[in-house]
């Protein structure tokens, strides 16, 4: 196998978008669109990635970080002076590079891979991608000899009556021989209407040339898709979804309603796991067997243990231990740490803490910089008071104690193993180890007070 190079096409403003956010930049199932093209290519191990910037440079960069290097095209004169930009980091070296758009986020790894075995296969100087378009108007036609030869690719509008019968299209995606690419990338000219240097021509050369000059069609039209604008960026979107959700059912997730569910492309979920409606599993999620996630919840970033349910239910960026019941109407934030057999209930919030194997929040509490122990019972109502207006501070709740309903826990303050707090309490100051804590007024009542008045 020749080494494999990869040049990606993100110079473009894409005015069509008429957003604020550069084109390749905008998100399909939560990933920009260009940082899907990287995932796949890195899945084919290249020996080097070259992407093309432009407008908005400095934000691809920042979003695709070290797993590639990046030349600049100042002023965007056409696709072929896009390709030439990266001259200087691969003119000299064998091998074949293969060229594609950053906005076409539904392309797969297994697709460039056939298209570079196919070009490497047939002894070929370029190698175009092709596919059949159930509707090819506005598409260049791939015209082929009797031979499967690609003669000649022809714009829509140069097109004569034969010609637009022809489905099979020309997607932007090219593979070529390296060093011959940018030495023919010189000979391109920009006589025409745009004045732009467009990267077709290298094949018109090419095969001017007596080269050869091949097609790869792909059978998934889909993948091909470029996103220029907002329409076409939801029905990516909508094939992305699909797309994932029918390869976790495939690998034994049930997905109640394919089509009110959303998982991230990074998610990971085991067999036997249940997805119910109205669900968004997003970023780098992992869930474990036979978790039961929904209805109506969201969860990022999350690792949920076996057998745990989330029902309505939010969770971020946080561990999630097995066996453990969530819902409804809770909300898991950021550096959560749940331990196995707990049991989060409606209206609970929990941030930045740890709760015990065992431990139990029921209703309606706040817990919040804290450490709590195993088998703990936080009562409805209670709060971990964790700031004082200008620092967090930290509560720790021991093995096997109990806190009353509306109790106000006072950070930094420690309940001890065992001990009680008693409902209504607001705790200052460290309750001793099986000890019992009242911090509230005695009542006094008075009788006769409303006749009196």
């Amino acid at each position: 196998m020749s080494n494999r190079y990869a040049v990606i096409l993100a110079a473009g403003k894409g005015t069509r978008m008429k957003s604020k956010l550069y084109k390749v930049l905008h998100p399909v199932m939560g990933k920009p669109m260009v940082q899907h093209v990287t995932d796949q290519l890195n899945s084919l191990q290249l020996d080097k990635l070259i992407t093309i910037v432009g407008h908005g440079a400095e934000d691809v960069k920042a979003q695709l970080g070290d797993v590639s290097e990046y030349a600049l095209q100042e002023e965007q004169l056409g696709t072929g002076h896009a390709v030439l930009q990266a001259e200087e980091f691969l003119k000299d070296n064998e091998g074949v590079t293969v060229v594609l758009s950053g906005d076409t986020p539904l392309i797969t790894g297994q697709t460039i891979q056939a298209l570079l075995n196919h070009h490497e296969q047939q002894g070929a100087s370029a190698t175009v991608l092709t596919a059949k378009a159930p509707d090819p108007a506005g598409y260049g036609r791939v015209i082929r000899s009797g031979t499967g030869e690609v003669l000649r690719i022809v714009e829509h509008k140069d097109a004569n009556a034969e010609e637009l019968l022809v489905d099979e299209i020309n997607t932007g995606t090219y593979c070529f021989d390296n060093k011959l690419l940018f030495q023919t990338l010189h000979n391109v000219s920009n006589d025409n209407a745009q004045g732009e240097y467009y990267l077709p021509d290298v094949l018109e050369l090419l095969k001017k040339d007596n080269k050869l000059v091949t097609a790869y069609q792909t059978p998934d039209f889909d993948e091909t898709m470029g996103v220029n604008d907002r329409v076409a960026l939801s029905q990516a979107e909508q094939i992305m979804k699909r797309r994932v959700n029918e390869q976790h059912m495939r690998n034994g997730v049930t997905i109640i309603d394919p089509d009110s569910t959303y998982i991230s492309t990074d998610a990971v979920i085991e067999q036997d796991v249940t997805i119910l409606p109205n669900t968004m599993i997003l970023g780098k999620t992992v869930i474990k067997e036979d978790a039961i996630i929904g209805p109506n919840s969201e969860v990022k970033d999350v690792t949920i243990g076996s057998r745990t349910v989330v029902k309505q239910s939010v969770a971020h960026d946080s561990e999630i231990g097995n066996d453990v019941n969530i819902g409804p109407f809770a909300h898991i934030r950021p550096q959560a740490q749940l331990g196995d057999n707990v049991k989060i209930g409606n209206f609970v919030e929990v941030k930045k803490a740890s709760i015990g194997e065992g431990s139990k929040v029921s209703h309606l509490s706040y817990i919040g910089d804290a450490e709590v122990g195993k088998d703990v019972n936080v009562g409805c109502g209670t709060i971990t008071v964790n700031y004082d207006g200008k620092n967090k501070h930290l509560t720790k709740i021991e093995d096997n104690a109990f806190i009353g309903c509306n109790a106000n826990l006072i950070a930094p303050v420690t309940v001890g193993k065992g001990a009680l707090v008693a409902a209504g309490s607001t705790i200052t100051k460290d309750v001793p180890a099986d000890a019992l804590s009242i911090a509230r007024a005695r009542q006094e009542n008075k009788n006769s007070y409303l006749k009196n008045k």
